[in-house]
């Protein structure tokens, strides 16, 4: 049996990491009535497979493994010497964007940028992606792939959120950044469960990052 993460840093034992996750995808998807294409729910199945390992995650660094911001993988991806590089680094933005605003979202509430830099970020970085590949043979592979990615980023964010929420066997989220997640995203799931506290969001004070 595989170790599985259940996201609020404790184990659980499962049979089969990915099938672990697919399970957990298929009913966090169906909770928010989030319907995805099966090539994309493989590609999130496979990425959260891949990345439940830190080495996959992280960056080897002088002082050790790390995470690189966003900014600077867009720049490496602005300045990469062939095409091949820089759709890697569009790739690995969105990947890395979408698992951190939909699986650590709470370790952003005191950092520079929020969730909603992420959705930016990550699901721009997609776009681009599908249409660099445009005509190529990946593009042919993957292109829809990577366009229903950049299309549904925050919908997919908030399916991770749920997966996270899940898997700490509890319901009760923190108001006050359910309603931060809200503003700055749209996020139709942290809008449901603030109505189920009995809160009602104002259209208000959006954030300046959606589309």
């Amino acid at each position: 049996m595989a170790p599985g993460r259940n996201f609020s840093g404790g184990l659980e034992t499962v049979r089969n990491l990915e099938e672990f996750f697919r399970d957990s995808l298929d009913a966090a998807a169906a909770a928010n009535r989030v319907t995805l294409d099966s090539q994309t729910m493989h590609y999130v199945v496979n990425l959260l497979t891949l990345f439940s390992r830190s080495e996959s995650f992280y960056e080897p660094g002088p002082d050790g493994p790390r995470l690189r911001p966003l900014a600077l993988m867009l720049a490496d991806a602005m300045d990469a010497a062939s095409e091949e590089e820089r759709n890697f680094a569009l790739q690995r933005i969105g990947d890395v964007a979408l698992f951190v605003a939909g699986l650590f979202a709470d370790s952003l509430r005191r950092a520079a940028v929020d969730v909603d830099y992420y959705v930016y970020m990550g699901g721009g970085a997609y776009q681009s992606l599908a249409g660099s590949l445009r005509g190529t043979l990946r593009g042919r592979l993957f292109g829809e792939v990577f366009t229903e990615l950049s299309a549904k980023f925050a919908l997919l964010v908030d399916v991770l959120q749920e997966m996270r929420a899940a898997s700490r066997g509890s319901s009760h989220e923190d108001a006050l950044r359910l309603y931060e997640l809200w503003v700055k995203t749209g996020s139709p799931r942290a809008e449901r469960l603030l109505r189920a506290y009995g809160i009602q969001p104002l259209s208000q004070a959006r954030s300046r990052y959606q589309h």
